[in-house]
């Protein structure tokens, strides 16, 4: 208690009362100060801080009553303790009626005496710490509700809709955007039901899957809705509270209907350009075959050469736009048509068989293997798309001659397709670039290579669309590794298929 020293003011007419003070509670570690009457002892209560006062009742100039109103009127958190004679004990009673603390009789007991003035320090020093703790709950309620009148400000000027619901999913906080968003006439109620504010299932049930504890509390979840002819992307999670628990979700809301437009737009002006392009390049193409086929007249081996050469542009321009068509049927949700139970062996041999004749010409082993090959649910045009496409590449990819190999592996609850090659290889600074649009890796020994950029993206694509993966090993120089997992169908008694390696 004695860290900071507890100061008493002793207000005594008798000089004897007031050094008998100073050399007992000095002794005791107390801060003492005195004055011969209450005139100076209101001067030093106006200039130094005083937990404690022994008033004396008797003195000239200003008495001890009259002193205690001026000090319950000024200083009424300091204990007052009356010095009173065994003759003025009734005044000291109704002096602490009056507010005083306590009071002593002279001449004092020591003991008694220093207990009075413990208690009464101890009073004063509860009184500080409350009157500490009411000013820090002042000033963390004034800082919350500024907090809370700033969130609310910044919550409702933002243009996305937010909505904040309890456990019990009712909504407890949302913004005008939310209500604009959701075009929702009347006024909302707070709280007010979910169901009364957001009509979409699918976006009700995932926030009953988070307040139920079936969504990790660090797991974010974006969904599009439909509001009319608006779409809507919604991201809910967790609210948490300091412990971790989940006591609610927030959600916010954003308008992509632009964005969906604009998306409509461009696919609609890709399928008008490469259609109109298709039809005339196709036309071209067999006009050409024509004059190089020598229909129409003798050719000399200069002009077959150039018809030879013009052709093969012709048929780049014709992949590029059956890149674009597929590309824009993927980003529209449109390319896989329909998935079934699938046998993915017939394809593969098919598909190796048929891309034989291209890797003879550039020198390059092609071979296949399968094992333990199961059903998958999949779109056959996807799993051809995917195995062309790869296939191809790594033809293409490896110019000096070299093996390509494709490999089928059933494992369990997946199927593996893995397509290696020993050609030029991948920098690590491309790969993560690979499956991006029209970006194609760079080599002095690809130059001839004629491509798009889009095949990879579109096997990415798909591969997604089958919730499946695709991932790249590579070593530059040595050649690449293309791995894509695709879900299996475990059936029993089904028929697998044990084909060893077939080189062709």
């Amino acid at each position: 208690m004695m860290e900071e020293k507890i100061t008493i003011l002793v207000i005594d007419d008798e000089r004897v009362v007031r050094d008998g003070c100073s050399r007992v509670l000095g002794g005791k570690g107390y801060r003492v100060l005195t004055a011969e009457n209450g005139m100076q002892g209101m001067e030093i209560l106006e200039e130094e801080s005083i937990d404690v006062i022994l008033l004396d009742l008797k003195m000239p100039i200003m008495g001890g009553e009259e002193m205690l109103e001026k000090i319950n009127e000024r200083y009424p958190d300091i204990p007052v303790i009356i010095i009173t004679g065994h003759g003025t004990i009734d005044k000291a009673v109704e002096c602490m009626k009056k507010g005083a603390y306590d009071f002593i009789t002279k001449p004092f007991q020591i003991d008694q005496f220093l207990h009075t003035i413990y208690r009464a320090a101890e009073r004063r020093a509860l009184a500080l710490k409350t009157l500490l703790y009411e000013q820090e709950k002042s000033r963390n309620l004034y800082d919350l509700n500024l907090e809370r009148s700033r969130l609310r400000t910044i919550i409702n000027c933002i243009p996305n809709g937010v909505m904040v619901t309890d456990r019990n999913l009712d909504v407890v906080l949302h913004n005008p955007a939310l209500v604009r968003l959701l075009n929702i006439k009347e006024s909302v109620p707070n709280p007010a039901p979910l169901d009364k504010i957001i009509s979409n299932g699918q976006l009700i049930a995932t926030l009953k899957g988070i307040v139920e504890g079936k969504i990790s509390s660090d797991e974010i979840i974006s969904q599009e809705i439909e509001v009319e002819k608006n779409h809507i992307r919604a991201i809910s999670s967790p609210a948490l509270a300091p412990d971790g628990k989940i006591v609610g979700t927030v959600t916010v809301l954003e308008d992509i209907t632009p964005f969906k437009r604009l998306d409509e737009m461009k696919s609609d002006f890709i399928n008008m350009v490469a259609h109109e392009l298709k039809s005339p390049l196709s036309a071209i193409k067999q006009q050409h075959n024509v004059l190089v086929e020598g229909l129409a007249g003798e050719l000399n081996s200069k002009q077959k050469e150039l018809l030879e050469k013009a052709s093969k542009r012709i048929d780049s321009l014709l992949e590029l736009i059956k890149d674009l068509l597929d590309m824009a049927k993927i980003e529209a949700g449109k390319a896989i048509q329909r998935q079934v139970n699938l046998d993915i062996a017939p394809i593969v041999k098919e598909i190796v068989e048929l891309m034989l004749e291209k890797a003879r010409s550039q020198g390059v082993e092609l071979s296949y293997s399968m094992e333990d090959v199961g059903p998958i649910k999949a779109d056959p045009k996807g799993i051809e798309e995917i195995l062309n496409n790869l296939i191809t590449n790594a033809i293409n990819y490896s110019p000096d001659g070299g093996r390509v190999h494709v490999s089928i592996k059933g494992m369990e609850e997946f199927l593996e397709i893995r397509v290696s090659d020993t050609g030029i290889g991948i920098l690590p600074e491309e790969i993560p670039k690979i499956f991006d649009k029209f970006y194609r890796v760079k080599h002095p020994k690809t130059r001839q290579v004629m491509g798009t950029g889009l095949g990879l993206s579109i096997v990415k694509a798909i591969v997604d669309s089958h919730h499946g993966s695709i991932d790249v090993e590579s070593v530059p120089g040595k050649g690449t590794t293309f791995k894509v997992l695709l879900p299996a169908i475990r059936e029993e008694g089904r028929q697998d298929h044990m084909e060893g390696r077939n080189v062709i």
